[in-house]
């Protein structure tokens, strides 16, 4: 298989990222993993995928230096990026009615990483990716951010944000880049693993197709929209089994 297609996945070592990595990799991709705070999942990550070409950068995308110094690598590298997928995110479970639970640092924690960070991730590679072959931003959102029912208010409001950011900037990046969001229900991974089995089951039941996401159902649609919705951008895919339909 020729790898002439570069992508980048941002939380790339997480339980999510780890499998979109995978799954680019296994569509041909050079990928480049990218990693907070956990060198040796990332290294995992790396030994895991398909073929050869990849590698792994540690960069916050908090840190606006960090992500300058990371896109002049894959531009060394690679001399361009394909595919951007924003997979970093955070949050911490806070009943929506707990008000006072919800500390400031945790609101501007999340919006940083969730949205803030992901705003700079493409402002740090836009001309990478103008270079790119028919390139894409893939934002990592949730379903939260449209129906208000999440882990927490400020989660759900950085989701959101991020929504809105794909519309603005799927507008404003076009013809070049184009900027989707694909947006999850619950998904079996590390988060998720943290609730009980009998909590799982119940919002196993609250979605029509009986089951909550996997890690592949995110990949796959990750690859599938990047590959096959060409004519598409500024618009938020669903991977949600349709739980807004109850």
């Amino acid at each position: 298989m020729t790898r002439d297609k570069v992508a980048l996945v941002t939380g790339g070592s997480g339980g999510i990222g780890s499998v979109i990595c995978r799954h680019l990799a296994a569509a041909g991709y050079q990928v480049v993993v990218n990693y907070n705070s956990n060198l040796e999942k990332a290294l995992s990550t790396l030994s895991s995928l398909e073929g050869d070409g990849h590698q792994i950068y540690q960069a916050s995308n908090t840190e606006k230096q960090q992500l300058s110094t990371m896109a002049g690598f894959v531009e060394k590298e690679y001399g361009r990026l394909d595919i951007l997928v924003n997979n970093s995110g955070v949050t911490k479970p806070v009943p929506h009615e707990d008000m006072d639970a919800l500390d400031d640092d945790w609101i501007d924690k999340i919006m940083q990483v969730n949205f803030r960070g992901a705003f700079a991730c493409i402002r740090a590679f836009k001309d990478l990716l103008q270079k790119g072959n028919n390139a894409i931003v893939v934002n990592i959102s949730s379903i939260a951010g449209q129906t208000g029912v999440g882990s927490n208010v400020a989660y759900c409001a950085s989701k959101a944000a991020v929504d809105s950011m794909t519309r603005s900037l799927g507008r404003a990046l076009a013809p070049d880049i184009r900027v989707v969001s694909l947006s999850p229900g619950w998904v079996m991974g590390e988060y998720a693993s943290t609730f009980s089995p009998e909590y799982i089951q119940e919002q196993k039941d609250k979605t029509p197709l009986a089951r909550i996401a996997n890690p592949e159902d995110v990949a796959q649609a990750v690859v599938t929209i990047s590959e096959s919705f060409t004519f598409s951008t500024g618009c938020i895919f669903p991977v949600d089994g349709g739980r807004p339909l109850l």
